[in-house]
């Protein structure tokens, strides 16, 4: 949807009022204005065609849709002209719930209202600007269709590489192909599984390599390295599952491995993951300190690039070093433009999506609330709807606007609850919400008293007897 500016939405306004009359006037249906207006109005919508068909303000459809919610015996949602506009012009998608009211509101099929979902775009391609950097790069979507299930993909990873070790327990070539396999394959897919789940299965595929390796520690560098990986994801899981202790711990490991073998691609990512662990705890000396020592690892500048901008970006700023921020910022961009090949695809690559995140978060902390939002509003864009970096992205840019329009930020942390089971919600995830209430818990609106609730009755990731939250 091209960007269309307020004196050209106001002409589109006139116009289509000025269709529907005319149309009005020979006695044409709704169907046959909506016609009339998108051929008229190239700019509009089929979603905002048919809302301006019948004359309808955007409250009238939200009210339409909290009497459909009523007579269902349910509370009405937190929907605001707000979140509709931003439907009606493309800028986001309503999630399945939202989709299918607005559907009975119009008495329309959700494709007839434009609102069915592609499977998978081709290609998407993100034109990002900070600063003096302007650089535009593919942005890869993971995932085709529906994502595997867990049930039928991680055991069996799991399985392969035990079957791999049954035939050479001594753990050859072959063992280490299919551990590094599992390793890639753990990686590309992280978002697509609950940390806890995938958590027992990359600790089960260590515990594996365990005996080979305790039979000849001093030359199975292969073997290091592997076991390096897997700890190194191990701790990002224990990470997202609100284990910081856990975290610092296999996180640890991960950097003694990449330090045994030399590698350096390793050492540095653990290097900064426990820098974001140091974070969470309060640490900011040493989450500088395990960031910078990261940056100075780092081999190549997609590898710095990552580790300025996700490690030591987040922790100046949260010492409220503006300038030194804002320099690691312009380090971080020289370090992408200067990269040949591009974004890295998985869990220890970098995308143009997670360095907005992190950019909006620094800006968020140094209290510049627009920038924030607007980079936040780039990074969700830059990610499939409903996996964790959206979520991310979306509730921080929640965050960002909490203060000026708490009612619609209230919203934003409502669709993330709407379209993410609580399996799947990342101990960051839960911590924005939390911040997020709070910061609009002074406004009376339905949109934040439904998001108390929610919140009050979302289960924690781990109860106190160790069962993971279900994911439903």
């Amino acid at each position: 949807m091209p960007v269309v500016t307020r004196r050209r939405r106001a002409e589109i306004q006139h116009e289509a009022a000025r269709i529907r009359r005319e149309q009005q006037r020979r006695q044409q249906p709704a169907a046959r204005i909506a016609e009339a207006i998108r051929r008229a109005l190239p700019e509009v919508s089929a979603l905002e065609a048919w809302r301006l068909a019948l004359g309808w303000s955007r409250t009238e459809v939200i009210n339409q849709i909290g009497a459909m919610y009523r007579a269902d015996g349910l509370l009405p949602p937190g929907l605001n002209p707000s979140m509709l506009c931003r439907w009606e012009h493309g800028t986001e998608r309503p999630g399945e719930e939202y989709a299918r009211m607005l559907a009975r509101a119009y008495g329309l099929s959700l494709d007839r209202l434009g609102l069915t979902r592609p499977t998978r775009p081709s290609d998407h391609t993100l034109p990002v600007r900070y600063g003096q950097w302007d650089h535009t790069r593919p942005c890869p979507w993971w995932g085709e269709g529906e994502p595997m299930t867990t049930a039928a993909g991680l055991p069996a990873v799991r399985e392969s590489v035990h079957l791999a070790l049954l035939a050479d327990p001594g753990a050859g070539a072959g063992v280490i192909e299919a551990a590094e396999a599992a390793i890639e394959h753990y990686a590309l897919n992280y978002s697509k599984h609950p940390p806890s789940v995938l958590f027992d299965e990359v600790r089960r595929v260590r515990e594996l390599l365990a005996d080979p390796l305790a039979r000849d520690m001093q030359s199975r560098v292969d073997l290091h390295r592997v076991t390096g990986w897997l700890s190194a994801l191990l701790g990002n899981l224990a990470y997202h599952l609100d284990d910081l202790t856990g975290a610092q711990v296999h996180l640890g490991v991960a950097a003694v491995m990449g330090q045994r073998v030399g590698d350096a691609r390793l050492t540095a990512w653990a290097y900064g993951a426990q820098s974001m662990t140091a974070r969470s705890r309060g640490d900011l000396a040493a989450a500088v300190a395990l960031a910078q020592r990261g940056v100075d690892t780092a081999a190549g500048p997609l590898a710095r690039a990552q580790l300025l901008g996700w490690a030591l970006l987040p922790a100046v700023a949260q010492q409220g070093r503006t300038e030194d921020a804002d320099t690691t910022l312009a380090a971080a961009n020289d370090e992408l433009a200067a990269d040949p090949v591009g974004w890295a695809p998985g869990r220890f690559g970098y995308d143009a999506a997670e360095h907005a995140l992190h950019q909006a978060d620094a800006h968020l902390v140094l209290g510049r609330a627009d920038q924030a939002a607007a980079t936040a509003e780039i990074s969700a864009a830059a990610c499939i709807v409903g996996t964790p970096g959206w979520a991310s992205a979306t509730l921080l840019h929640a965050q960002a606007e909490a203060r000026a329009h708490p009612g619609d930020a209230a919203a934003r942390a409502l669709d993330v609850l709407e379209r993410v089971p609580a399996a799947r919600l990342r101990s960051t995830a839960r911590t924005r919400l939390a911040a997020l209430a709070t910061a609009v818990t002074a406004t009376s609106t339905a949109a934040v008293a439904e998001l108390h609730e929610r919140l009050l009755a979302l289960p924690d990731p781990i109860d106190p007897h160790g069962r993971p939250a279900t994911d439903t």
